[in-house]
């Protein structure tokens, strides 16, 4: 038995930090609480503005487009109909306003930090341990001082599944642009360019297929914290899975499941599709 003479209580030193910046940066929480719930609630507003028959034409046409199969195309259609017929529309919307302005965090966050981690070695080493702890630690644990900070609803939720979701898109875009082939780079030093130009001229162009591959993977992550999310008060797929379990509604649940499995497989279908299209590295070279 380990001894139990001294104990060090991590706990106790969150429990007083977590209100100690509570109390000295609570104008920024809730200054970033407007803007998040600003943004969530246009987004939830443009979406419910859009007609049914219009969001299955674009998923067609997205699908169609991206896969180059007409019958994918009607596939997702139909699915994504389906959705409706399960009567769970509206919470289907809800849910995407909150994945979307969660993977919009995440990039904003992600992509910035990948490409500054791609040409320094030292930052690299230094976030690899904050990335490895934010991809293995419990996802319940997020929600804790995403709730002190920003209390019940949709911006915890935000909040919450940006942490969860960001680690992908900072590893995959370092790699990626890491992994660009050196002779292209020497060669638009030799034309002149500078560093900016290097970046968004040779380097993004040339990792695009990766990045887009860490784009997609932070977007099913953000995907799979719809349940979680909802037991903080998100609203939307999630929480009709969290009512059922309460009322032991099997029905409920199972149909609320099945709108969840259809919206993540959309979502991956269709981001996949779009990397495959990318051009490979090296591609278009002579």
């Amino acid at each position: 038995m380990f001894p139990s003479w001294y104990k060090l209580d991590i706990g106790a030193w969150f429990d007083r930090l977590v209100p100690l910046l509570g109390n000295r940066f609570g104008w920024l929480f809730e200054r970033i609480t407007e803007d998040l719930l600003w943004v969530l609630n246009g987004l939830e507003r443009l979406i419910n503005l859009v007609p049914w028959w219009v969001q299955v034409l674009v998923v067609f046409a997205l699908g169609w487009r991206a896969t180059r199969k007409p019958g994918r195309g009607i596939l997702y259609a139909a699915l994504l109909v389906l959705v409706g017929l399960l009567g769970l529309w509206e919470e289907m919307n809800q849910t995407l306003a909150i994945v979307i302005a969660s993977v919009l965090c995440s990039l904003l966050i992600g992509l910035p930090f990948g490409i500054l981690t791609a040409n320094s070695r030292r930052l690299t080493a230094g976030l690899r341990p904050l990335l490895d702890a934010m991809q293995t630690m419990p996802t319940f644990v997020y929600l804790i001082p995403a709730v002190m900070f920003f209390g019940l609803g949709k911006v915890p939720a935000v909040i919450a599944t940006t942490i969860y979701a960001v680690p992908p898109v900072v590893r995959l875009t370092s790699h990626a642009i890491e992994q660009v082939d050196p002779e292209v780079v020497e060669a638009g030093r030799a034309f002149g360019a500078s560093r900016m130009q290097l970046l968004f001229k040779v380097q993004i162009p040339q990792a695009l297929p990766t990045i887009m591959q860490g784009i997609n993977q932070t977007t099913m992550m953000a995907v799979s914290m719809i349940v979680t999310c909802s037991m903080i008060g998100a609203r939307g797929l999630g929480m009709e899975v969290i009512t059922a379990i309460n009322r032991l509604e099997i029905g409920r649940g199972f149909t609320s499941g099945i709108a969840i499995v259809i919206v993540a497989v959309l979502i991956d279908r269709l981001t996949q599709g779009w990397h495959r299209r990318s051009p490979k590295l090296g591609e278009g070279r002579p």
